[in-house]
């Protein structure tokens, strides 16, 4: 598995995809249910929707890893920037530097966009996610906040 190579999310990666998914979902203790999953793989292959997919593949072609992102508006600079909502690396790619692709993949396509930042928040305590943010990206003075509705 020396080989990642880094694609837009496509219909034959959905049963990896789906356990990708839903091992992300258990890792953040979220409950989710296949009616979810399902509505988050509609928002993916939908052109009006702004949610998009990147799959990491291993030499095999098996989908080791996945990353959703969308553009966001960026006002106080007059810009548009990418913002990462989800990455998640299956545990037998981790350590091969599966998310380093799946971010500079993003950065990439946000170069090509002329986006003036990819943007994400993790968990305070994700400290394997957080070695990897640490070295790939700057961390920001800026504290996140939310209204439950």
């Amino acid at each position: 598995m020396s080989e990642i190579r880094i694609v837009p999310v496509a219909q034959r990666h959905r049963a990896d995809w789906d356990r990708l998914y839903a091992g992300y979902a258990a890792f953040y203790g979220v409950a989710q249910t296949p009616e979810m999953r399902d509505r988050v793989w509609s928002w993916l292959h939908d052109p009006a929707h702004a949610t998009e997919g990147l799959i990491a593949q291993d030499a095999e072609g098996g989908a080791v890893g996945l990353a959703h992102y969308r553009a966001f508006a960026r006002p106080l600079s007059a810009s548009t920037g990418g913002y990462l909502d989800d990455l998640f690396v299956d545990a037998r790619a981790r350590g091969r530097r599966t998310a380093d692709a799946l971010i500079g993949a993003l950065a990439e396509e946000g170069r090509r966009r002329g986006w003036s930042v990819i943007r994400w928040i993790t968990a305070e305590d994700n400290a394997r996610a957080r070695a990897v943010y640490d070295r790939v990206a700057k961390p920001t003075p800026w504290r996140t906040y939310d209204i439950p509705l």
